[in-house]
C-alpha cells in the first residue's frame, strides 16, 4: 500500500452522505514537523502535509507549529525535500484553505505556536497568553469562522504540563470566553490539553463547554503516544454543537509523523 492509500483508508469518510450539515473537525499536535534525535532525526512536515489533506476536515486545529527555526532549516536544507520556505501552517494548508497562526513560545533558534486551517472564511485573529510560568509559554488562538451562515468561534489550545497550572489555564480560558465570545455563539475549543489524569472536563463545563464524545460515549479515543496510544490528551470541547462520530486515525504511517495522533470528529448543530 502506498502512502496515499494508507492515509485515505484510515480516516472517516467525508461528510457528503449526511442529510444535515455537518462540521468536520480535527485537532493535531504535529511536534514541530520533526521526529527523532541525532542521526535518526528526520523531517516529517512533508508527510504531515499529506496527512492533513487526507483528514478532509473543514477545520484543523494544530499545535506545536513552527513559523521558522533557523537551526533546523539549516540541518534539513540538503535533504531530498528540504525545509519548507513557508511557515508550517501555510505549508500544511490544503489548496483553498484559509490560515491563522500565532506564536506561543520563542526559543533561541525560532518559535512555535498554534494554527487553524479552515475551508471557510475567517474573522479577526486573536491571541491570548495563558502562560502559567516563564518556563512554559502557552497561548490561545481565537478565530471566528463563518459556517453555514452562522459564526463559529474557535479556540486552539495547548495547555501546560502541570495539573495545577492547567486548572488555572482553564479558568483563564473561561474568563477569555466570557469577555470575547458572545454568550449565544457557537464555540469550539480544541487542542492538546495534556490532561493525563482526565480531570479537566468538570472545570471546562463550568465555562459551558462539553467534551465531544460520540453518541452513547462509545469508544475511547486515545491519541498519545502515537505508536501505542493510551492517553486521551487531544480533545474537542463544544458549545451549541454535538458530536455525531469520532475517530483516531492509526497505523504505521500516522505513528511515525508525530508523537500524537490526530483526533477527528463530525459535529452537528444541537
Amino acid at each position: 500500500m502506498n502512502a496515499g492509500n494508507a492515509f485515505s483508508h484510515s480516516v472517516l469518510p467525508s461528510n457528503s452522505h449526511f442529510s444535515r450539515p455537518h462540521l468536520r473537525v480535527a485537532t493535531y499536535n504535529i511536534h514541530k514537523g520533526v521526529r527523532g534525535l541525532g542521526p535518526q532525526k528526520r523531517l516529517e512536515i512533508h508527510n504531515l502535509s499529506m496527512g492533513v489533506e487526507a483528514l478532509k476536515a473543514d477545520l484543523v486545529f494544530l499545535q506545536e507549529v513552527r513559523h521558522f527555526h533557523h537551526r533546523e532549516a539549516k540541518e534539513f536544507q540538503r535533504t531530498w525535500f528540504g525545509w519548507p520556505e513557508q511557515g508550517q501552517a501555510e505549508f500544511l494548508a490544503p489548496d483553498g484553505y484559509e490560515v491563522a497562526y500565532r506564536t506561543n513560545a520563542v526559543t533561541k533558534h525560532g518559535e512555535h505556536g498554534n494554527a487553524l486551517l479552515s475551508r471557510f472564511p475567517l474573522g479577526d485573529v486573536g491571541h491570548h497568553d495563558v502562560s502559567d510560568h516563564r518556563f512554559e509559554q502557552r497561548g490561545l488562538l481565537h478565530v471566528p469562522v463563518q459556517w453555514q451562515g452562522v459564526e463559529v468561534h474557535t479556540v486552539v489550545a495547548h495547555l501546560g504540563l502541570m495539573h495545577s497550572g492547567r486548572v488555572r489555564q482553564v479558568q483563564r480560558l473561561g474568563e477569555f470566553i466570557a469577555n470575547h465570545v458572545p454568550a449565544n455563539a457557537l464555540l469550539l475549543v480544541a487542542g492538546d490539553f495534556n490532561d493525563w489524569g482526565e480531570r479537566l472536563d468538570a472545570p471546562m463545563r463550568e465555562s459551558g463547554l462539553q467534551r465531544a464524545v460520540p453518541p452513547m460515549g462509545r469508544g475511547r479515543h486515545a491519541t498519545f503516544p502515537s505508536r501505542l496510544p493510551f492517553f486521551s490528551l487531544d480533545r474537542i470541547y463544544t458549545r451549541g454543537l454535538r458530536c455525531v462520530s469520532m475517530q483516531v486515525p492509526k497505523g504505521p504511517v500516522w505513528a511515525r509523523m508525530s508523537d500524537h495522533l490526530p483526533l477527528l470528529a463530525e459535529l452537528e448543530l444541537e
